[in-house]
């Protein structure tokens, strides 16, 4: 039986993203599949930091982000939304032009919460830039 909601596409994600912060980043979610999201995010200034590296908030933007409408498309039926419990993220490297593109996988689709793991790379040459894993808590209707 397929966790995959078959009302969440990645048109109805990229919509969705369209005036909050993933669409004020450029965000794009690329392929949905069973258990796993792949996205990517062009690389602009407004994502670096003064230092002139790129921000770890952009980066974590990017995997919350994915890992967050990976759960939307895997959410239980009945569920009502989710909401983010916990987040880590290691900072491995960085860029300095071009696109970062994360890839988000499910290792805990349960009831009650979700666990994924996404690995953020460089997409040119695909060196990992973060390792990021974050529990979604899943929201059901009030009785």
């Amino acid at each position: 039986m397929s966790k995959l909601r078959d009302d969440v596409t990645i048109e109805v994600l990229n919509h969705r993203g369209g005036e909050y912060l993933p669409g004020y980043l450029g965000i794009e979610m690329l392929e949905l599949l069973e258990n796993s999201l792949r996205s990517r995010m062009p690389v602009k200034k407004l994502h670096f930091a003064p230092n002139n590296f790129l921000h770890a908030a952009s980066i974590v933007a990017l995997a919350d982000t994915t890992c967050g409408y990976a759960t939307m498309a895997h959410l239980p039926k009945g569920a009502q939304s989710f909401t983010t419990i916990e987040l880590k993220s290691n900072h491995l490297g960085t860029v300095s032009e071009g696109s970062i593109a994360c890839l988000a996988t499910a290792q805990h689709l349960g009831r009650n919460t979700q666990v994924w793991d996404a690995v953020v790379t460089d997409e040119a040459n695909g060196k990992k830039i973060a390792l990021f894993r974050c529990t979604q808590m899943v929201l059901w209707p009030k009785a």
